[in-house]
């Protein structure tokens, strides 16, 4: 019996009011198996409810069916969703990271935030890159401005069942921002707070590569269910990512996973070979040694940028595509990774430097 079992076997308890079962929604926390007993967390957000009161029995009789009525399991039920909710209502809210630019972090960011609309999940997207906004050029919303609701908050434009936000979407795309630190922090912090988000499963945080403002800001501004970082196979992108796997951990931010972009080519002629062309299993190599779960390798595919370009990501334009399959295996063991974790810790106090 094991971890992967009993999330199994508690895929079979639905949460009705929101259609998913409560190990793919990340409602079943601190998980422990050992010996023969299974000790867990279920997270309701509304502990008045019918199924809030007949969860933990729906979990004993779940876990009776698959292992037999000797099994000892402990349920606890608390009420509150698994991470801290702010303003835009936000169940877990996902930073995609990287430790230099180039390596694709954007295309991951936005392709897994689909992925996870696809599989069901209430998602959205911001772009928390003020300098290089990608986002609005990969959902095909270049051009177009959200409007502000009678709150005066800003409304998330939708796009392949993801709502989005961008800075790319607020100032002409032909000018620059040329911003300081500070009025950077302010942006990001009026779009983690005073956007109208409404109630998500997931928020996905595009960041800028590095370890500067945006991402301190972040962490002081929301607690991040955790971070996933994304880099390429060879040695000069890998040190960064490494850098940016420290920068998490000392900040109490939980690593989630690792993606490892243009992992390889395959060419369409030649479907049986494959080359390597920025090195081999770098960035598997490296979440095993920082023990960081590896989330999927993304090949090197000419309709990844073409559809990108054109403003539909590959999950949605060519779905069949080796790369889709890839991101929507990224965002499936990004859930299942979720639903093991323990609860996020504060996030500490850090002093502008």
């Amino acid at each position: 019996m094991t971890r992967k079992d009993v999330l199994r076997a508690l895929s079979s308890v639905v949460d009705p009011d929101r259609g998913h079962d409560i190990a793919r929604l990340g409602m079943v926390r601190d998980l422990k198996v050992g010996n023969g007993r299974i000790s867990f967390t279920v997270h309701v957000a509304k502990p008045g409810t019918p199924f809030a009161r007949s969860v933990s029995g729906l979990c004993q009789e779940a876990l009776e069916a698959s292992f037999g009525n000797e099994v000892e399991a402990n349920v606890t039920v608390v009420a509150g969703s698994t991470d801290s909710r702010i303003r835009m209502g936000a169940g877990h809210m996902i930073a995609v990271a990287s430790g230099k630019g180039g390596v694709g972090k954007s295309t991951v960011a936005a392709n897994l935030a689909v992925a996870l609309a696809q599989a069901g999940f209430r998602t959205g997207l911001v772009d928390t890159d003020i300098y290089g906004p990608s986002v609005p050029t990969m959902f095909g919303v270049e051009g177009q401005k959200p409007r502000v609701n009678a709150q005066r908050k800003i409304v998330p434009l939708e796009q392949h069942g993801v709502r989005v936000l961008s800075m790319g979407l607020l100032v002409d795309s032909s000018q620059a921002v040329i911003w300081r630190g500070p009025m950077v922090s302010s942006a990001v912090r009026q779009f983690l707070g005073e956007a109208e988000w409404g109630d998500l499963d997931f928020l996905v945080l595009d960041l800028p590569p590095g370890t500067g403002d945006i991402q301190l800001t972040i962490v002081q501004t929301v607690t991040l269910a955790g971070a996933v970082i994304v880099s390429t196979p060879q040695r000069v992108a890998l040190a960064d990512a490494r850098k940016g796997v420290a920068m998490f951990e000392k900040v109490n931010v939980p690593v989630l996973g690792m993606v490892e972009n243009m992992a390889f080519f395959e060419p369409p002629d030649l479907p049986d070979r494959r080359y390597y062309l920025f090195g081999q299993g770098g960035a598997r190599r490296l979440a095993e040694e920082t023990g960081v779960p590896f989330l999927a390798e993304i090949p090197l595919e000419q309709r990844v940028r073409e559809t990108g370009d054109s403003g539909v990501p590959v999950v949605v334009a060519d779905p069949k595509s080796a790369a889709a399959r890839a991101f929507r295996t990224a965002a499936a063991r990004l859930v299942a990774t979720l639903a093991s974790r323990p609860e996020p810790q504060t996030a500490p106090q850090i002093e502008y430097r």
